[in-house]
């Protein structure tokens, strides 16, 4: 029995310090709370990449398989349809003869007018659409005129 008590007391420790395996465990769990979040941002980011674009008149003949999921709208602003008010501009557009009117929500960019073409970003609320975001389309046309204001590429070259 000598024999026994003398090799465990001669014996080192087999367990782990405390503090190694918190260590250890921290760097999990903050790996894990990193990958959760690049996760979520990728998601998010593809999610905006792929929303659905339809000039007006797709989007009308759409509107049941599109309900209330977000989309990009196009169409050109209807002369005398723009209504302005504090944070709000309710205007139609139209496309290939389908007009949709349309409730944003904030200011309009500042090259908004009637008879432009705007890509707009929001979903159906009953006949109306109603929008956050407004991107308004610039022609060859305008940047002809307008150079300066527009940013284009340089031409590629062979």
């Amino acid at each position: 029995m000598a024999l026994t008590e003398q090799r465990d007391q001669g014996e080192p420790n087999e367990q782990r310090p405390p503090g190694r395996s918190r260590g250890r465990r921290r760097a999990i769990v903050m790996g894990l709370v990193v990958l959760a979040a690049f996760g979520f941002l990728l998601v998010r980011g593809l999610g905006n990449a792929t929303l659905y674009f339809r000039t007006a008149d797709e989007a009308v003949s759409q509107r049941q398989q599109l309900g209330d999921r977000r989309f990009r709208i196009e169409g050109n602003v209807v002369g005398g349809t723009v209504q302005q008010t504090a944070g709000r501009v309710a205007f139609n557009i139209e496309s290939k003869g389908v007009v949709v009117p349309v409730s944003h929500q904030g200011d309009p960019p500042e090259l908004f007018k009637p008879g432009i073409p705007v890509v707009l970003e929001g979903r159906f609320q009953g006949d109306t659409f109603a929008s956050d975001r407004i991107m308004v389309k610039h022609s060859e046309d305008y940047v002809a005129k307008h150079p300066s204001r527009v940013t284009t590429p340089p031409p590629s070259t062979p």
